[in-house]
């Protein structure tokens, strides 16, 4: 299963149903139906720096944000990307 290098953020399971009319009027036929669904992180390949090795790793976009977010400020960024 992928997961994010950093923050491990990985697949969660919940539940897709439709909203429409009915919903609250008590009758089964008119409830909405429910159905499970996969929600899957945003993982992008990228390589970085770590112990002077380049290694290609999979970050989630919330991550990758926040690196280009800290070195356009010029903050210490937690993992050095490799250009």
């Amino acid at each position: 299963m992928a997961t994010c290098y950093h923050c491990g953020k990985t697949v969660l399971f919940g539940r897709r149903h439709t909203h429409h009319r009915g919903v609250a009027g008590g009758r089964w036929k008119k409830r909405a139906p429910k159905t499970q669904r996969i929600f899957k992180p945003n993982l992008q390949k990228v390589d970085i720096t770590e112990n002077a090795e380049v290694k290609t790793v999979k970050l989630c976009g919330k991550c990758l944000k926040r690196i280009k977010k800290d070195i356009k400020e010029g903050v210490r960024p937690f993992i050095q990307l490799a250009y």
